[in-house]
């Protein structure tokens, strides 16, 4: 009942809103000859007084009505179509009123009746909370509700936390992967969760303590592929070319043909193949195990902070040696990551300089470019 009410309190605002300028009466137009006619009937009250007071004879008085009176007709008859137009325009105004209070409110009431759903009862919060339906949003409520009066729970932070992962509340699902590893103990899944979550905590840094879940979730299970991955991108990082290239050729050579992850390790496996430094050519650094612990211990702000300033290194020492193609695949890609796409642009038009589009890094750069959306020649696709 009281949707209704305040549909109909709403119904008549948005009438009235729309009545008021209607029935605000138009002024008259008016008419060359309406000051005509306003003067000849002064006239014609002033030849009566004449008459009465004695000035003019009777005869004089008959022939002066009677010209003024030709004169007052013939001007009533020019002004004729002006009053018929008001009248219009004022009919008008009353139709379109009408159709305001009438028909607006009928045919906002059938379009609801169509497309709504009258017959749905009122649900507060807390039925929805019992009842929630496909609604993302009110089932991470309903489970909060839960787990803050059964904090207990394993079942539920573990259910909770690639929820958490799924909707970008990353410092949340690092907390409820923590709780569920503690309270039901260390799964492959749940470490890597957890470590998954570290990483992207991070800022894409595979930190300290996400390899030490990253190992663990091994000794669980030597064959688990998310791990493996992780801990050789982590290698990666710490610039353990070698190492990560092994790594993740193992893992390429464990895994089914139609793995989904099979494309992203042959990436790697290119970029590393490819990044091979000739002797006395140094490669830019990548961050050292002492960097992401480091890292791991800051707030989200220090640790962007952070990350920039390495990217910042990696640029300058690209500027002072060009001619190392890992490092400019991996500076494009680090500033796609910061949200720094025009000079991940730039970026790339410089890397292709060093490596022209016609060899065979020029065009691994250039496929680099279409997959993050970004076009050398200066237009993000």
């Amino acid at each position: 009942m009281l949707f209704w009410i305040l549909v109909a309190i709403l119904t008549a605002a948005a009438a009235v809103v729309l009545v008021l300028p209607l029935m605000r009466a138009a002024a008259p137009l008016s008419s060359p000859h309406s000051h005509d006619i306003e003067v000849y009937r002064d006239q014609l009250e002033e030849v009566t007084r004449d008459r009465k007071s004695g000035l003019i004879s009777g005869e004089d008085a008959e022939l002066a009505r009677a010209e003024i009176a030709r004169r007052l007709l013939a001007a009533s008859a020019a002004d004729a179509p002006v009053q018929q137009s008001d009248a219009k325009s004022l009919r008008s105004n009353r139709i379109a009123q009408f159709f305001v209070l009438a028909c607006l409110p009928a045919v906002g009431l059938c379009l609801y009746l169509l497309t709504g759903s009258p017959g749905v009862p009122a649900q507060p919060l807390a039925a929805r909370l019992a009842n929630p339906g496909d609604d993302i949003n009110i089932l991470i409520a309903r489970a909060e509700n839960h787990l803050a009066a059964n904090p207990g729970d394993g079942q539920g932070w573990d259910l909770l936390a690639p929820i958490y992962m799924r909707s970008g509340r990353v410092e949340d699902a690092v907390a409820a992967y923590d709780q569920a590893i503690r309270l039901l103990g260390p799964t492959p899944a749940r470490l890597g969760g957890y470590a998954e979550a570290l990483i992207v905590q991070s800022g894409g840094l595979v930190t300290a303590d996400a390899q030490e879940a990253l190992k663990k979730s091994l000794a669980l299970d030597p064959n688990d592929p998310r791990s493996e991955f992780y801990l050789a991108l982590g290698l990666k990082q710490e610039g353990k070319q070698q190492d990560a290239l092994a790594a993740f050729r193992k893992l390429a050579g464990n895994s089914p043909a139609e793995a989904p992850w099979l494309p992203l390790v042959n990436q790697h496996i290119a970029e590393l193949s490819a990044g091979q430094a000739p002797a006395g050519n140094t490669m830019p650094a990548n961050p050292t195990s002492e960097d992401m612990a480091a890292a791991a211990q800051m707030d989200a702000g220090d640790r962007q902070a952070m990350i920039r300033g390495m990217v910042d290194s990696l640029s300058s020492k690209l500027k002072e040696d060009p001619a190392n193609f890992e490092g400019w695949m991996r500076l494009v890609r680090s500033y796609v990551v910061l949200d720094q796409r025009d000079k991940a642009r730039d970026a790339l038009q410089q890397g292709l300089k060093a490596f022209p589009p016609t060899g065979d890094q020029g065009k691994q750069l250039l496929a680099l470019g279409r997959e993050l959306g970004i076009d050398a020649d200066g237009e993000e696709e």
